[in-house]
């Protein structure tokens, strides 16, 4: 990698002043020559023809195209992919990997919101916010809301199903409460489990076990559905559940006939489909809250990716390993 490389930014137009705001594009420039050419948003132009021919980095981020035999033909001297987001799949071609070139990807940054929304999340849901909330505004004469038996979050159990990024941050930050953590992840032991400070369990006992479970595995063939109308039964009546990972890992029509009862309560940033319909019951139960995909990095939030990205540049001028280094062998497993 030259001492200097020359970098080019491949992302939509609108998020470049929030992830590279003056003083972190500046400090951007002291590390990397940017092309001339502005922002790209398709590398089949003459314009980025021509300026792909000398680019070391590609920065990419939100609706960057995809890098593939095409792309890379154009770019001879490209020597790293350094993506100022989180998953990497649906621009980065395996066969980027198979060259070699080096991929990174802000995923660790971009995982502290949503853990932060998660935490807030379960504190909210052992509160029983929503449907108290509701109670309060809606229907006063039906009980006392002072006694707030069942609620809480002192001595509960949340079970974290998948140790993702952002669900290890979420072990991370939990830690501080006083409560129970179950963990359920395939490719993780007892050991390293304990080293979390979570119980590991199966995705079974967790369901079983938890008064509040959230969700943070990747969306895979094998986890479609991983909360199917089998495992939802599994909950005991009261118990949360939080999706802030990707909406394909719930069964919407069987978690909806159980929010519909009043069984469980849920906190949804994901569903399937995304958005739901209008006229949706998810949308309208007092125990259900449905978010648009906020959780996570949106506006002050995004300069986190962009000096993230930045960072990995200056890691990579001086030859030192990139954090959020992404690897080939491993696409079959991440989000």
């Amino acid at each position: 990698m030259p001492e200097r490389p020359v970098a080019l930014l491949a992302m939509q137009p609108w998020a470049l002043p929030d992830l590279f705001p003056p003083d972190v594009l500046n400090r951007l420039r002291t590390l990397a020559r940017l092309a001339p050419a502005t922002v790209l948003t398709s590398f089949r132009t003459v314009e980025a023809t021509a300026a792909l021919r000398d680019v070391d980095v590609l920065l990419t981020g939100w609706g960057c195209p995809r890098i593939d035999d095409a792309v890379l033909a154009a770019t001879p001297r490209l020597g790293a992919v350094i993506h100022t987001a989180g998953s990497v799949k649906r621009h980065v071609d395996p066969v980027v990997f198979a060259r070699g070139i080096a991929v990174s990807s802000a995923a660790q940054a971009n995982a502290v919101p949503v853990a932060e929304y998660t935490v807030a999340a379960v504190v909210f849901g052992a509160k029983r916010v929503l449907s108290r909330a509701h109670w309060f505004a809606h229907d006063r004469t039906a009980g006392d809301w002072r006694s707030g038996a069942g609620t809480g979050l002192y001595g509960r159990t949340v079970g974290v199903v998948g140790a993702s990024r952002t669900g290890r941050l979420v072990l991370e930050r939990l830690r501080d409460f006083d409560v129970r953590l179950l963990l359920a992840d395939p490719y993780l032991t007892a050991e390293q489990a304990r080293a979390v400070g979570a119980e590991l369990v199966d995705t079974d006992a967790l369901c079983r076990r938890a008064d509040l479970v959230t969700l943070h595995a990747p969306a895979l063939p094998q986890t479609r559905h991983l909360l199917d109308a089998r495992r939802l039964g599994l909950l005991r009546d009261g118990t949360v559940l939080i999706n802030t990972a990707r909406g394909s890992l719930v069964d919407t029509v069987a978690l909806t006939a159980h929010c519909v009862t009043g069984r469980i309560e849920a906190v949804l940033d994901v569903t399937d489909p995304e958005p739901l319909p209008a006229d949706h019951p998810l949308l309208h139960l007092p125990n259900v809250l449905v978010t648009p995909h906020l959780a996570g990095s949106q506006g002050h939030e995004l300069r986190r990716l962009g000096e993230f990205a930045v960072a990995e540049v200056r890691r990579l001028v001086r030859g030192e390993p990139l954090l959020g280094a992404i690897h080939g062998a491993d696409l079959h497993r991440i989000a």
